[in-house]
């Protein structure tokens, strides 16, 4: 898959700057291919419980995903940008990144750094004003350079476990759900398992066994992208979404079991993905009949001429930012 051009992962991404989520949580770490939310040129719902909010006006079109670096941005912004007739612009917005780390006994744990933790501490004021919107807010977890990832679950009570601990989470700080990305892990790093054809598959029933109604979602990369290409269509069905890592291009992934309705073909990165790409991205989504349109990196401040631009294609209308 060609690669576009992906900048501005946080440079203080650091693992240790850990603060616990079940049992503790640390942001992703830049690769130094710096590109895709992970590798390469990428990073690269509407189920769940509801959270009490008011009806709000809707919209016709694709599902809106929006990734916010946590280490540089206020998760709360997605929540200002609304369409024309005050529907939000925005449908799930996805906190990047807890990860998932090693202990002393080659166990996975879910770890969040100091911003990533702080977004889940303020759910006050960062979470549940989205939800009141009816934007549906999950968490995204992936690697952090430590041998341990999706793809190297060697059993399913290993898979089992850290799905219990991304489902209290999620329970912990009321959030709709988790988002799944095979990067930075280096797999087999200090001895640590290689990957198998299983472990992806052992993950997803298990949160789907653990968080039911909730949203599963997966960034589609790595070597899980590539186990899943062939995995029996049931792992898929459990899936919610799914969508294409390389920002500036449009490829759909290919899944068994998750149709067109739950995928995205164009990937945008807000602040590096030529507005007129984004554009015909939008174009392209539409016309061949993708459920889904995934964004990345959305700042601070107002960048509604921006949204707008594909806002107008999706739904028919220009967003503003409030």
């Amino acid at each position: 898959m060609k690669k576009s051009t992906k900048f501005g992962i946080a440079t203080a991404l650091v693992a240790m700057l850990a603060a616990p989520l079940v049992p503790a949580a640390a942001s992703a770490a830049p690769s130094s291919s710096g590109a895709s939310h992970g590798q390469g040129t990428s990073h690269g719902g509407r189920h769940g419980h509801g959270h009490g909010h008011h009806a709000v006006p809707t919209k016709s079109g694709p599902t809106s995903i929006a990734y916010v670096e946590v280490n540089n941005d206020e998760l709360a912004n997605v929540g200002r940008y609304t369409l024309e007739n005050g529907a939000n612009a925005f449908d799930v917005a996805i906190i990047f990144a807890a990860n998932i780390n090693r202990d002393a006994d080659g166990k996975a744990v879910l770890y969040a750094n100091e911003n990533v933790q702080r977004t889940l501490d303020q759910a006050a004021t960062q979470i549940r004003p989205l939800q009141a919107k009816g934007i549906k807010v999950t968490l995204s977890v992936l690697g952090n350079h430590q041998g341990t990832g999706l793809a190297n679950f060697t059993s399913k009570a290993a898979a089992r476990d850290f799905a219990a601990q991304v489902s209290a989470t999620v329970e912990k700080y009321g959030l709709d759900g988790v988002d799944l990305d095979d990067e930075y892990s280096d797999y087999g790093v200090d001895g640590t398992p290689q990957p198998n054809q299983q472990s992806i598959g052992w993950l997803i029933s298990a949160l789907r066994a653990d968080m039911p109604g909730k949203i599963i979602s997966f960034y589609d990369i790595g070597l899980s992208s590539d186990a899943l290409k062939t995995a029996n269509p049931s792992i898929g069905g459990k899936l919610d979404y799914a969508w294409n890592p390389y920002y500036g291009t449009y490829t759909a992934p290919t899944i068994p079991g998750l149709p067109k309705s739950k995928l995205s073909a164009a990937a945008v990165d807000i602040q590096n993905t030529p507005e007129a790409t984004a554009v015909s991205l939008a174009q392209r989504t539409k016309a061949d009949g993708y459920g889904v349109f995934m964004t990345y990196n959305l700042p601070g401040g107002d960048e509604s001429a921006y949204v707008s631009s594909f806002t107008k294609v999706l739904y028919g209308q220009a967003a503003s930012y409030r």
